[in-house]
């Protein structure tokens, strides 16, 4: 309601793993700006909660610059070094966040 935008949620029985999805009017020249603070809402409670920002999914664009409060700065770039070696040229998801 505080930003005038709809969210519905579907998820997981019994895992608790939940799929907000923000729907908006592409029209409105602000509801853009609205859904992202809504979704950064969300996300910063989720994780002040003890929460995970990703289940099955992984971490891409949107939720790239949560990954290091979830985890912590030197697991990210553990997980950084793991990609590398996987991965050496870079080329799987390539300016993913893992």
């Amino acid at each position: 309601d505080r930003h005038h935008l709809f969210v519905g949620t579907f998820g997981h029985a019994a895992d608790g793993n939940l799929h907000p999805t923000i729907v908006f009017d592409a029209a409105d020249p602000d509801a853009s700006d609205r859904a992202y603070r809504a979704f950064d809402e969300m996300v910063t409670r989720c994780l002040a909660l003890g929460g995970s920002i990703t289940g099955e999914h992984g971490v891409g664009d949107l939720k790239r610059n949560y990954l290091e409060t979830m985890v912590g700065t030197h697991e990210r770039v553990l997980m950084g070094q793991i990609k590398v070696v996987f991965d050496p040229p870079g080329i799987l998801n390539p300016g993913r966040a893992i």
